[in-house]
């Protein structure tokens, strides 16, 4: 089995939320390219998602310290 890369992001904030003024509950961080964005629980958000669905950026990894949760919205299961 191939392991997931892992994009480096500085970011540990979701990009969209602040303009909206919206808080995030978790934040998912983009495999292929770093993007910091809400998960689809935090109020009026679901920023990951639309991230993915704009660019094709399929597989996003939880933010949380220690975790090791990925999801693949191609698939639409945890990897």
């Amino acid at each position: 089995m191939n392991a997931l890369p892992v994009a480096e992001s500085a970011k540990r904030e979701c990009q969209a939320c602040p303009v909206a003024d919206h808080a995030w509950t978790r934040l998912l961080v983009c495999l292929s390219c770093g993007w910091v964005a809400c998960s689809d629980d935090a109020r009026g958000g679901g920023h990951a998602r639309a991230h993915y669905e704009e660019t094709d950026h399929p597989v996003v990894a939880s933010l949380e310290p220690g975790s090791t949760w990925r999801y693949c919205y191609v698939h639409r299961r945890n990897v």
